[in-house]
């Protein structure tokens, strides 16, 4: 490879990146001298749900749009029917169906960050980033320690069975429903999930030490890693209190301050816009007042931590100040304290789900609710790895005509490519290229948790193919594992 460099340009191809939701790959030029001239992140399968749900009735699309995904379809099922919500005119929920729809999300939340720390990213960041490829996956972690793995485990199943519990099944439920909820919890099922509820919040907390831990001990490089200014977008409740399930839009810039605040679903147009760009199937949004240039954002954990006033569950809040406190005043711009956002948001998810455990409304009262009935519905949601936007339009035979979903990993597809950009010039820029230097861009890809099934539609198996190529796109030398 080292020899190859200095006949001319290359094109280094990484393809799929591995260890994420989905399909994508990393295209590397590098000029004569070694310096990386452009660096892409691609999503190249094509989605299509928007599509697929024209024609169908409007009830349905709850548990359609939930395909989208086997890693969150929660979170498309609830951003689905909180837009169907506001079709049947249901403005606000009756206490049972709100209720139930909390606790089915906070499932999803925590069981979806657990599998994303402990079986995705830890091995990077206990392993280090240039360990062997047979250390970095969650099968070293099991034998390096079989504790904490199995804890890992049952983090994530705890939070499917609360799933199971209120949306019928653990994948692709059926529980929410336009107005509301088509079911109560059962007393068994609140039995059996509220006596480990405080062993699922003690197991957040050891996570999340198991993460500031190894950050502090590497502050100064892993702080510093993918480090870049950005605007950030999240929903939040009228006095600025972070909420996963409910709110209206905030957005801050890369001082902290509010750029808009409050902007309702319906008006989400206004504020929102997405650019094509013809190398990707994925759409790149931004803030529609800012323009393309400096309106690009980032959604998720890093955001809703850094755009919120406070969390209204207390560990979650004491984490969440010590993490701001990182920023010296500013928010915190690190790719790589995603992972650390992430975890505080695990523990405020064991937190409410406890707390809601102790609410007898969900064991009974009223499920759905309606009104006037609207042709168009549009809700946000933050799902794990952040906002959602469902937006529906319907015809007098309550057939969908309009569909536009902007999901999570879409948000941040401009963030993603620039850490790519970062992350390939500061370690592979003049050295001769190595697996583990590869490692790096996806280390910095992977901290945003991108689920590439949602933004796009795959299938086939996971694997790692690395080209080498001359100036005129023939292959040099190639590596393939998976």
């Amino acid at each position: 490879m080292a020899a190859a460099a200095k006949k001319g340009k290359r094109k280094i191809v990484i393809n799929p990146v591995t260890r994420v939701e989905g399909h994508g790959k990393v295209t590397l030029h590098v000029d004569e001298n070694g310096n990386i001239e452009q660096a892409r992140f691609h999503i190249n399968e094509f989605r299509g749900f928007e599509r697929f749900v024209q024609g169908r009735l409007y009830w349905e699309a709850p548990n359609i749009v939930e395909r989208l995904c086997g890693i969150c379809p929660v979170s498309h099922h609830l951003a689905a029917a909180k837009a169907t919500d506001v079709i049947v005119g249901a403005d606000k929920l009756t206490p049972t169906g709100e209720k139930m729809r909390r606790l089915m999300h906070y499932g999803q939340t925590y069981q979806s960050h657990a599998l994303h720390f402990f079986h995705l990213s830890a091995p990077d960041l206990l392993f280090g980033f240039d360990a062997p490829p047979e250390k970095r996956n969650v099968i070293a972690i099991i034998e390096a320690d079989p504790e904490l793995a199995t804890k890992a485990v049952l983090m994530r199943k705890y939070g499917q069975e609360v799933i199971k519990a209120t949306a019928g099944k653990k994948v692709h439920g059926t529980g929410a429903i336009p107005g509301g909820i088509n079911k109560h919890l059962t007393v068994e099922d609140r039995d059996f999930l509220k006596k480990d509820a405080d062993t699922m919040v003690e197991w957040a907390e050891l996570g999340l030490s198991i993460c500031k831990d190894v950050i502090s001990k590497n502050k100064d490089e892993l702080l510093k890693f993918g480090t870049f200014d950005s605007n950030f977008v999240s929903i939040v409740k009228e006095d600025g209190c972070m909420d996963l399930y409910d709110g209206n839009l905030r957005a801050i810039d890369a001082d902290g301050k509010i750029i808009f605040d409050q902007v309702k679903p319906a008006d989400y147009l206004d504020y929102i816009a997405e650019e094509v760009r013809p190398w990707s199937y994925m759409k790149f949004p931004f803030i529609k007042p800012l323009g393309k240039e400096k309106g690009w954002y980032r959604v998720g954990p890093l955001a809703r931590v850094n755009a919120c006033n406070y969390i209204d569950t207390p560990i979650a809040e004491k984490e969440r100040q010590e993490f701001m406190a990182l920023g010296g005043g500013r928010p915190v711009h690190s790719s790589l304290a995603y992972h650390w956002a992430r975890l505080i948001e695990t523990i405020h998810a064991a937190e409410k789900i406890r707390e809601l455990l102790d609410d007898p409304d969900l064991l009974s009262g009223d499920l759905t609710v309606t009104g006037t009935r609207r042709n168009r519905g549009v809700a946000y949601l933050e799902a794990p790895r952040g906002t959602l936007f469902h937006h529906y339009e319907i015809d007098d035979n309550d057939q969908i005509v309009l569909a536009n979903l902007i999901v999570s990993t879409t948000n941040n597809n401009e963030p993603m490519n620039r850490v790519t950009q970062m992350v390939a010039k500061q370690y592979l820029e003049g050295k001769e290229i190595t697996e583990g230097l590869l490692n790096h861009i996806e280390v910095g890809i992977r901290a945003y948790d991108p689920c590439l099934s949602c933004a796009t539609h795959a299938i086939g198996q996971m694997k790692l193919l690395v080209q080498l190529l001359d100036r005129d796109g023939a292959v040099i030398d190639e590596k393939v594992k998976g």
